[in-house]
């Protein structure tokens, strides 16, 4: 039976950039909310957020602040999801964890509800969000394996600086006015804030984003190789990730190679699927020089897809461009529909 009274939500890191985009995303969805509780971190407890209008509190996470709540959002980190998830399913909340803390645990869905909906059903109290990265590609690329099969996918990845935080966003501003003025600055966030070295992001280019690992590959390229078998029940495909971090402060672009199974599809095909596919808007028009940029998709839900075309040599080989906000399809907008399709399944009361 639905729920029409509303539900008790928690947002758990609710005053950071991803927690602000939850709760802005709640009240846009007007999703039906009896209770709301916001936690965050004993350093930001105590302060307060404006949701509906109204300033709201935000309290210190703990294990009994998930008394009595239904919904609990989690975007504050692997190990606070870690220490503090398991609490709140044990005390009868669904977790939409947006860390990377269960995304790869067998028995965690890893949904993008346009691509595998379903999988909610199978969740043990938590359903794991995937990466921003990932989310924006599987959303292009399900309607393409559907019709046509997948074989191998190669992703290049230009992510924006919002995707490693707010002190991320501060060093690039900084550094941008730092070069125009002329000054001196010293690096200190990216690429990894406990790397060993740092190096400047502003009119620059850094391809690394998170730890490097003993294959070669960074943690965040492992991530998307991993996280897009999951999500498509595809163990076998082959996938391989480059991810670089560039000077934008929000939006995530995509170069993505794929080959299908079938032969003799075209651009034209491709096109067709694309338009129809939910949470997808197809931007090209190459002779009016129409294609996604991040500036554009900035507050936008969708994941946006351009360039689509042949590949030369190789039949059934596609490339295109796939861009998407990270911080609203990568994680908030994607939580919540999560929260939505949970409701919609009569998952929970």
């Amino acid at each position: 039976m639905l729920n029409t009274t509303g539900f008790h939500v928690a947002v758990v890191g609710a005053t950071g950039a991803v927690g602000q985009q939850m709760l802005q995303t709640l009240e846009k969805r007007d999703f039906p909310i009896k209770q709301l509780t916001l936690l965050s971190s004993a350093r930001s407890a105590g302060s307060t957020v404006i949701f509906k209008g109204k300033d709201w509190t935000v309290e210190e996470a703990k294990p009994e602040s998930f008394e009595g709540v239904d919904i609990a959002l989690f975007s504050a980190g692997g190990s606070v999801s870690k220490l503090l998830a398991p609490e709140a399913v044990k005390r009868g909340a669904v977790v939409v964890d947006n860390t990377s803390a269960y995304r790869m645990d067998p028995d965690v869905p890893l949904v993008v509800p346009e691509v595998n909906e379903e999988d909610i059903k199978l969740h043990n109290g938590i359903i794991a969000n995937p990466n921003c990265s990932t989310i924006q590609m599987v959303a292009a690329l399900e309607p393409i394996r559907k019709q046509y099969g997948l074989k191998k996918v190669i992703v290049s990845t230009y992510q924006a600086v919002s995707g490693a935080g707010a002190v991320a966003i501060d060093e690039l501003h900084a550094q941008s006015q730092a070069i125009l003025s002329g000054e001196s600055f010293e690096p200190g966030v990216l690429p990894v804030k406990g790397d060993k070295k740092h190096y400047q992001i502003a009119y620059n280019a850094i391809p690394q984003i998170d730890a490097f690992q003993d294959n070669g590959f960074t943690f965040e390229e492992m991530k998307m190789i991993n996280e897009t078998k999951k999500i498509m029940h595809m163990p076998s495909l082959k996938v391989s990730a480059t991810c670089v971090r560039l000077p934008v402060v929000t939006g995530h672009s995509e170069s993505v190679y794929i080959e299908i199974e079938k032969d003799s599809v075209s651009v034209k095909d491709i096109h067709a699927l694309l338009q129809d596919a939910p949470g997808v808007t197809l931007e090209d028009v190459p002779e009016e020089q129409i294609y996604p940029m991040p500036a554009h998709a900035v507050g936008k839900p969708d994941v946006f897809v351009g360039r689509v075309r042949k590949d030369l040599d190789e039949d059934r080989g596609f490339h295109m461009w796939v861009v998407s906000d990270n911080l609203l399809k990568g994680a908030a907008w994607n939580s919540v529909q999560i929260a939505e399709s949970l409701m919609n399944l009569g998952l929970i009361k």
